[in-house]
């Protein structure tokens, strides 16, 4: 930013800091609570950011939001920078909505708003806002389309629009959006608590600026962005230098019945990383491409993980660069699908994990289970109106070097949650039969993974219920590291009345419809193992077997 700048002083810095995310982190809980849709609501798919005014960089994210969305926002927010630049016509109170996931999105179903915020007359910096809308379309109800071959069976696609002028509501546009889903009133909701949310951190902002003005928040944000950067070389310099490569599959793509390598060559010198991706494969036919943006979001939320006391912010990659072809499956070209995105951005991250095993065995951490398991059950229940329940599901995370990895736990894309079993039960017409943890299927080790989870579902609905389910490690399982086993393999079935079933795809499938009371049931991976299996306490061994981690039988 060419505006004045005030390099606040260390007491002042940390306040500011924490004052910052509290804005973002009241953004989303603004959203939370007063979303339509479980997934936004309960499970806390969205979240909220401030970014720099020209180049679209992350400044703050909150604690709560998905830090996949806010690391993709960036490039989000430049999509609607240069929209601006072509145009012009900004003006207070301006809000853009897009889904593009070719232009700073990730799927169709995360519907991205960006907010100025002008300081007398000057633009300071834009607020932005992404949510996980329940329904925008294509084929199939929810947008996890496994057989979809263009983004045109995946939904409605909303380039960057402007939705609001000056404060007013683009009637026409919403009539639009809201004729191209089977959920219009769940996307109403939901766009109003974004809107809400945005509105919120317009004033905190306002306010926290008329007390310390815009020359020192303006510092801080340089000051803190500095940190992480420095705080992020140190790191990678005290790592060994070398090259360091580590690959992982897809099951495939749901449409062709072949593996898909995601390949990293990773190259540390001198305080910098090289993230090379040119081995991995060519865009394709089905729907679990990334965008570049999303891509290297992904790497941004692994190397969080890998060193999480650096301040969360752009600073974290400037000391790191990338090597991602165009065509390949991480920059895929419009209108390749994308709805699987989910699948994909794990296995990123998975191998970043691993290639950081190798440059330091003593921070290596096995891989999760590494796939959300995108389940939709749709239908019309016994009043006629339709229903679309999406949701994902839990699994266990790798061992690590502190201790075992945690059981039934989410993925590390998000802060998400899983929406409770009592809320899916009550907004739609089904009903679990199966909650539970899986044995046996956290990998061993000296520290063991943590276990998956086993999900049964009942249809209650009178007629049909279509099923989809776009999933992932039904071939490849969870790796350990440091001689660690892997995790079980994801497990699907459904039946009906002609019986019990699998797909074909192992963790893919579209097309299914089950009469009332037919069932569906989930047997999600484990993580994988850390260290030496031999090596594991005895104690911990007796308690595993003690509390059903493991059988009897199959204990080391």
């Amino acid at each position: 930013m060419g505006e004045e700048r005030t390099v606040p002083d260390a007491v002042t810095l940390a306040v500011l800091q924490g004052r910052l995310e509290q804005i973002a982190d009241e953004m989303d809980a603004t959203l939370y609570r007063s979303a339509f849709n479980p997934i936004i609501a309960e499970a806390r798919d969205a979240c909220h950011g401030l970014y720099d005014a020209e180049t679209g960089e992350t400044l703050v994210q909150g604690t709560r939001g998905l830090p996949i969305f806010v690391g993709a926002m960036a490039f989000a927010v430049r999509a609607v920078i240069a929209r601006v630049a072509e145009e012009g016509g900004l003006s207070p109170g301006d809000t853009f909505a897009f889904n593009d996931c070719y232009a700073g999105g990730t799927h169709l179903n995360d519907m991205r708003l960006v907010r100025p915020v002008f300081r007398d007359g000057r633009l300071f910096c834009w607020l932005a806002s992404a949510g996980h809308w329940l329904d925008v379309g294509g084929n199939v109800a929810g947008g996890y389309n496994a057989r979809a071959t263009e983004s045109l069976q995946e939904g409605f696609r909303l380039p960057v629009v402007k939705l609001l002028r000056a404060g007013r509501i683009d009637r026409d546009l919403m009539a639009v959006m809201q004729a191209n889903t089977r959920t219009p009133l769940s996307n109403w909701g939901d766009l109003n608590g974004q809107l809400n949310a945005l509105d919120l951190g317009e004033r905190r902002l306002a306010a926290l600026l008329d007390e310390y003005g815009e020359a020192v928040v303006r510092g801080a944000f340089a000051a803190l962005s500095d940190r992480a950067a420095r705080m992020m070389e140190e790191r990678i310099a005290a790592l060994p230098e070398g090259d360091y490569a580590f690959e992982d599959f897809l099951d495939n793509d749901g449409i062709e019945d072949a593996p898909l390598r995601i390949a990293l060559d990773m190259r540390i010198r001198g305080g910098r990383m090289l993230l090379d991706f040119a081995r991995s494969a060519r865009a394709c036919q089905g729907p679990v491409n990334i965008s570049r943006a999303t891509a290297i979001a992904c790497c941004y939320v692994a190397l969080k993980h890998a060193f999480p006391e650096v301040p969360a912010n752009a600073g974290v990659l400037r000391p790191v660069s990338f090597a991602i072809p165009e065509g390949s499956i991480l920059d895929a070209p419009a209108p390749r699908p994308m709805g699987g995105y989910t699948e994909t951005i794990l296995r990123v991250i998975g191998v970043v994990f691993g290639a950081l095993a190798k440059a330091d065995p003593a921070r290596a951490t096995a891989a999760p289970f590494g796939t959300i398991n995108a389940l939709s059950l749709s239908g019309h229940r016994a009043d006629g109106s339709r229903f679309v329940m999406f949701c994902f599901f839990g699994g266990g995370l790798g061992g690590n070097p502190e201790g075992d990895g945690l059981h039934h736990a989410n993925n590390p894309i998000s802060m998400a949650t899983i929406p409770p079993v009592e809320i899916l039960e009550a907004a739609y017409p089904v009903l679990f039969t199966d909650w539970a943890l899986r044995p046996d299927s956290g990998g061993e080790g000296e520290h063991r993974g943590g276990v998956g989870a086993i999900y049964g579902i009942e249809t209650l609905a009178p007629g049909r219920t279509e099923v989809a389910l776009l999933g992932e490690r039904g071939r490849f399982p969870p790796f350990g590291v440091n001689g660690g086993g892997p995790g079980a393999l994801n497990r699907f079935t459904w039946t009906d009345e002609h019986g019990t079933h699998s797909p074909p795809m192992a963790s893919k499938l579209a097309g299914v419809t089950l009469p009332p009371g037919g069932r569906v049931r989930l047997e999600t991976p484990g993580g994988g193992g850390w260290g030496d299996p031999a090596r594991r306490d005895p104690a911990a061994r007796a308690r595993d077997i003690r509390r059903g981690f493991v059988s009897a039988g199959k204990a080391p």
